[in-house]
């Protein structure tokens, strides 16, 4: 399960755009928010695009992706 709020507050500081993530992913922008409201899992070639992306160190990603 997504730490979403820890997402969204990681997006929110870095200055990155949404739709620029979305592209990045591949997806479109509304199914990247649909992805950051929890409704749909991130696969796992978004979550090592989105590490690199938000410069997430190991232990930030695992919190955010693999959260219990």
């Amino acid at each position: 399960m997504t730490n979403c709020t820890e997402l969204r507050n990681k997006i929110d500081s870095s200055g990155i755009s949404i739709t620029f993530l979305a592209d990045k992913c591949k997806v479109s922008r509304e199914y990247f928010y649909r992805k950051l409201n929890g409704e749909v899992e991130f696969k796992q070639s978004e979550i090592s695009i989105l590490q690199e992306t938000l410069h997430l160190t190991q232990a930030e990603r695992d919190n955010i992706f693999f959260a219990k």
